[in-house]
């Protein structure tokens, strides 16, 4: 992302800037990721109130996956120029990016309002209200792009689903046809497939789905890690295991796969081999509040309460209304001799708990498997 800027005139005998920061484009355009922002903090160096500087070091750091840095420039290039919806537009890629689809909603939104026709904004809006369960406004937000995305699988699967969720009959038929039109015998089709079959449950069918991409693509992405959670809930642990280890070769650095294959070892009665995985999960997204709270329990069980802590101070810092969390956390406290703190944390956990068990009966739905594949970000 480049933008321009007006830059103030060089000082004599100093660099010159309109200079500095053309060269610092440049390098960005051909992903000389150093040299750009080398020029970016120069820039910045002779003015620091140069939004487009620190809008654009924002995107080195995104593409380098340096989250934190990322959005840390582009808040301070926020700041400068409050009406560039660019700069928001990557403030909501950098929480969509680490999967913080709460997080995103409001920069898109507020994208959208300043620029009603964006698509980008539009679809990845509509995504993070289908990954927090917001099946009306997903509809709301996705349907206005049928003339523009209908071609696209991954639209028309999630604004089919929500539809089904909202009892949107015609639009969920129209987006369920549409998908079968122009799917036909595609591997994204029978990965898309067999997940919704997955989410309901239906194991065989689903597996019927997944074996099919398999066959016309082998390394399609995610349809082994999806080979594998489906496994996985049949209790079919060798074969679970050898599919995400196949989505692995695929996608060495997915978090997720790891957690799942933490997820299966414990089931496996194998934890040591568990805490490995978990703990590469970790290393890989700080985020990961299952695997945080899996380790939190294996250095419970050692007796490593401060250890155990950490980690649930982490998972609380990440879901605070999380009332097993938050119980298992009071636990803790209560073992390390802090009694009153402990105590609270139980009576927290205790009002979240009730809470969750009530929004439970209303929701039926079983836990969905983690959709990675439905994360990838359009142009």
């Amino acid at each position: 992302m480049g933008m321009a800027v007006q830059l103030p005139a060089p000082g004599k005998g100093s660099p010159n800037p309109q200079e500095v920061f053309a060269a610092g484009e440049t390098a960005l355009r051909e992903n000389r990721l150093d040299e750009a922002e080398r020029d970016f903090r120069q820039v910045l160096a002779l003015d620091p109130n140069i939004a487009g500087a620190y809008a654009n070091l924002g995107v080195v750091h995104m593409r380098r996956k340096q989250w934190p840095q990322a959005l840390t420039a582009l808040r301070k290039a926020e700041k400068l120029a409050p009406s560039v919806v660019g700069i928001r537009l990557n403030i909501g890629l950098v929480y969509f990016r680490q999967n913080e689809f709460l997080s995103a909603i409001g920069p898109f939104e507020s994208v959208l309002r300043q620029s009603p026709h964006s698509y980008q904004a539009r679809y990845l809006l509509g995504l993070c209200y289908f990954f927090t369960n917001r099946w009306t406004d997903t509809v709301v937000a996705l349907d206005p792009l049928w003339a523009q995305a209908s071609d696209q699988l991954n639209y028309l699967y999630v604004l089919g689903l929500a539809a089904e969720k909202t009892k949107q009959t015609a639009l969920q038929e129209k987006a369920w046809t549409r998908l079968v039109e122009i799917g036909r015998d595609l591997p994204e089709f029978h990965l898309l497939m067999g997940k919704a079959h997955l989410n309901r449950n239906e194991h065989e069918q689903a597996l019927r789905e997944f074996q099919l991409a398999v066959l016309r693509d082998p390394r399609l992405p995610f349809v082994h890690f999806n080979l594998g959670a489906t496994y996985l809930r049949m209790r079919d642990y060798k074969q679970a295991r050898a599919e995400f280890q196949k989505d692995l070769e695929i996608e060495p650095d997915l978090a997720v796969t790891y957690e799942q294959l933490g997820k299966l070892e414990s089931l496996a009665g194998e934890p040591a081999a568990a805490e490995q995985y978990y703990r590469k999960a970790v290393s890989l997204d700080s985020k990961m509040i299952d695997s945080r709270f899996a380790l939190a329990k294996i250095e419970q069980e050692r007796r490593n309460y401060r250890a155990s802590l950490a980690q649930l101070d982490e998972c609380v810092r990440f879901d605070k209304d999380n009332g097993n969390i938050r119980y298992f956390r009071g636990q803790v406290l209560l073992h390390m001799g802090r009694e009153k703190e402990g105590r609270a944390e139980l009576a927290t956990a205790k009002t979240l708990m009730t809470q969750q068990r009530a929004a439970q009966q209303k929701e039926l739905d079983l836990e969905p498997v983690p959709s990675p594949e439905l994360t990838r970000v359009p142009d």
